[in-house]
């Protein structure tokens, strides 16, 4: 059902029986998947996050104003750019006007995204005071007559999402206000629903609330498939949410920026194998290979620099990561990279696990 290719468990009072995952009519696979990463979930990342167990992941969320004046200049075509292994993937939506949403989703369409994501979770200030992302969760009417169009709009054979935060806040009203969203999202025919157990008033502050989570899986039943979010930095973290919630699947945020092989772990965990982190000469093979993806989807001068932030992440597995991470800091081309990893990368070393304990006071 998965990849068979692993070796049997070591530890059979490890193993998890695992449903492959599937959204609509689209079949995911196995159920723990790459969430959509504003500045991050572009195509190289995406990419990455496949060739080592990922069944689907999520493009970083595009507003909906920008979608509908998007043309195919070299400049910006990259946001809608797909490589040919990443299906199936999905488009994630965002915006204010239930109208714009829905002809920005039907752009997402026309691009190839195998699925259509409504966000309705982005807790950024910035976007709160548009009226976007979890803004939409104070306000149910307006929601889900967003939700209703973009079904109408978008073909029938293509699955459309939505991503909610827990509500606006801990209060009764905001708690009523989710549930009336969730809801109407089932009357109206949305596939899936991946909930951050989170409020929107939180950001990435506090713990994740996983029983939450349970409450809404209980809920809905088989009604609507549910993929949990939030806290997910090891393979143990996802298996835990799974296996404590009972939701269909996870999506994997900011533990996956830098750390693909999250999800190969998570793959061999399921079967009660404990993979070791990649050793220093796997990282630096995978990070050349993201390095290429990212300038053959941006210009020349641009891909270096965007590139930075990712060696930033990688730099998490080395065993001399300060220095390493001060080092990828500086990059400014492929040379530069190139003769980081000559001096830190030549000589293999094992790797190490990244410290949850940074990911989770750094915000996405």
């Amino acid at each position: 059902m998965f990849d068979s290719s692993l070796p049997k468990p070591l530890h059979g009072n490890q193993n998890i029986t695992l449903q492959p995952l599937s959204i609509g009519n689209v079949d995911i696979g196995f159920p723990i998947v790459q969430a959509a990463l504003s500045g991050y979930s572009d195509l190289p990342m995406r990419v990455i996050a496949k060739r080592h167990g990922a069944t689907y992941s999520l493009c970083e969320v595009m507003l909906d104003q920008f979608l509908l004046a998007l043309s195919q200049k070299k400049k910006t075509k990259h946001f809608l750019d797909i490589h040919k292994e990443e299906h199936p993937v999905g488009g994630q939506l965002m915006g204010a006007e239930p109208e714009q949403f829905a002809a920005g989703a039907l752009k997402l369409v026309d691009a190839g995204f195998d699925i259509i994501d409504v966000n309705f979770g982005c807790p950024v200030r910035k976007v709160l005071g548009r009226c976007r992302g979890g803004f939409h969760l104070s306000q149910p009417d307006v929601a889900i007559e967003i939700l209703s169009r973009t079904r109408e709009n978008v073909p029938s054979h293509i699955p459309v999402t939505v991503k909610m935060r827990r509500g606006i806040d801990d209060t009764d009203e905001s708690r009523d206000k989710f549930f009336t969203i969730l809801d109407g999202a089932i009357k109206i025919g949305i596939d899936a629903a991946t909930i951050h157990g989170r409020t929107v008033e939180q950001r990435y502050v506090g713990p994740s609330r996983w029983s939450f989570l349970k409450e809404v899986k209980d809920h809905v039943g088989e009604h609507l498939t549910i993929l949990g979010s939030g806290d997910l930095f090891t393979p143990h973290d996802c298996l835990s949410m799974i296996r404590e919630t009972q939701v269909d699947g996870v999506t994997v945020a900011r533990g996956a920026i830098g750390n693909p092989w999250i999800f190969e772990q998570c793959r061999a965990l399921a079967k009660g194998i404990v993979l070791p982190p990649p050793n220093v000469v796997t990282q630096a093979e995978v990070m050349r290979e993201h390095f290429t993806l990212c300038e053959e989807t941006y210009p020349e001068n641009r891909a270096p620099l965007l590139m930075r932030k990712f060696c930033i992440k990688y730099s998490q597995s080395h065993p001399q990561h300060e220095e390493v991470r001060l080092a990828m800091a500086r990059i400014r081309s492929r040379e530069d990279f190139e003769k980081v990893l000559l001096e830190y990368y030549s000589s293999d070393a094992a790797g190490q696990f990244i410290d949850t304990e940074v990911h989770k006071s750094q915000e996405e």
